[in-house]
């Protein structure tokens, strides 16, 4: 693994890092990332979402993202607490969306 990395390298490996995992609980809920305006080259905004149901934000530092990228264990609980959340918002999400 590595770590570092500019901030646009590491909003998208955020990104796609969340999609990965939020995925594995259900192919259909999506994560997004807001890097703009003031937390441009500070930090990150981060949402799952599942139709019209949208977890509450969970915010991450640019510099403890780009410094733990590269540790496994680090890596891991950030997988664990995707996934957690996609579950909770399975459970929230009406019938016809947790399909």
């Amino acid at each position: 693994m590595f770590s570092g990395g500019d901030y646009h390298e590491v909003t998208r490996w955020l990104r796609m890092f969340l999609n990965s995992h939020a995925k594995r609980e259900h192919p259909r809920v999506e994560a997004y990332v807001d890097a703009t305006g003031e937390r441009e080259n500070k930090s990150y905004g981060t949402w799952l979402r599942l139709a019209e149901q949208v977890s509450p934000e969970v915010a991450f530092d640019f510099k403890d993202v780009a410094d733990h990228r590269g540790s496994l264990a680090w890596c891991q609980a950030l997988a664990d607490a995707t996934r957690a959340r996609v579950r909770d918002l399975i459970k929230n999400a009406p019938i016809a969306a947790a399909r």
